[in-house]
């Protein structure tokens, strides 16, 4: 009752049968694809400081904020080398009494 049922194929018999046709061409006519025209890019005078100034306001707050967060890093491993040692001289004081 549960067993599956596989369905019997044919075998083939290596005979193949097809009509020939003289009037199609063995190999298309390929046309080749044309290619896109795309607008040539026409830099102003004007446009071109203007992405000079772009490019250096870029550098200069990227530059600030790296700057900011090595600075903010420097200062908390100060705070923690200092409170270290006053950690360190509060245990060895408690130690010599």
């Amino acid at each position: 009752m549960l067993r599956p049922r596989i369905p019997t194929n044919p075998l083939p018999t290596g005979i193949v049968t097809g009509t020939a046709r003289n009037d199609v061409p063995a190999v298309p006519h390929q046309t080749p694809a044309p290619t896109p025209v795309r607008p040539t890019v026409q830099l102003t005078p004007g446009a071109v400081v203007a992405v000079i100034g772009g490019g250096t306001a870029v550098v200069l707050v990227v530059g600030a904020v790296l700057v900011s967060m090595l600075l903010a890093v420097a200062v908390t491993a100060a705070s923690l080398a200092i409170s270290a040692l006053v950690i360190r001289s509060l245990v060895a004081s408690q130690n010599h009494r």
